[in-house]
């Protein structure tokens, strides 16, 4: 499913609020090797804290029966503002709540909800099928790049054959048919004068 422009913006906006030198993120994260759970992003720091957000855009998106995924020692809500008004009165006081990339409210520390090495495995996974998404997006790139040189290269050659045809047409009308011939051997012994 497409996601809405708000979803995009809250996703850039808490990228921007947690990329941190010794912080690592991931979006869409799933929890465990066949998980039924999705974290919208979760990040994991230096000091062995994990964090994980839910990024919602409407009331709707807010109030579906998606899972919020909090497993993280801190947990929180990345909301619009106008979002925020309609339900900050229907988020528990430990889920902490981003408003955009501003931080309204921390979220309280609470034991992780499933075991840290599945949330390591998760993230390793996730990390990695981004890799591999960028890599395809960047080979695809280079290859049309590649194409489009091999497609300016051939209507180069197209053009230098037009005008070759163009001239051979000329020096026959001029000299007549062994006019070619001529041409031919007064441009060798040029190129042998250039070499000698």
């Amino acid at each position: 499913m497409k996601k809405s422009e708000q979803t995009l913006q809250l996703e850039e906006s808490i990228y921007l609020a947690t990329n941190k030198t010794g912080v690592f993120g991931c979006f869409e994260v799933t929890i465990g090797w066949n998980g039924q759970e999705r974290v919208d992003y979760i990040t994991y720091d230096t000091k062995g804290v994990w964090r994980c957000y839910e990024i919602k855009a409407s009331v709707s998106d807010f109030h579906s029966s998606a899972a919020k995924t909090f497993v993280g020692h801190y947990n929180y809500f990345v909301l619009t503002q106008d979002l925020y008004c309609k339900v900050e009165h229907e988020i528990p006081d430990e889920i902490g709540i981003y408003v955009g990339k501003r931080c309204i409210r921390h979220a309280k520390r609470k034991a992780l909800g499933v075991d840290e090495q599945i949330l390591f495995n998760s993230l390793i996974r996730s990390l990695y099928r981004e890799y591999q998404l960028k890599r395809s997006r960047e080979d695809h790139d280079y290859i049309v790049k590649l194409q489009r040189t091999a497609k300016t290269a051939q209507e180069e050659n197209q053009r230098l054959k037009r005008q070759r045809n163009e001239l051979t047409g000329a020096i026959i009308e001029v000299f007549g048919n062994d006019g070619r011939k001529k041409i031919r051997d007064y441009l060798d012994g040029a190129l042998l004068q250039d070499i000698f």
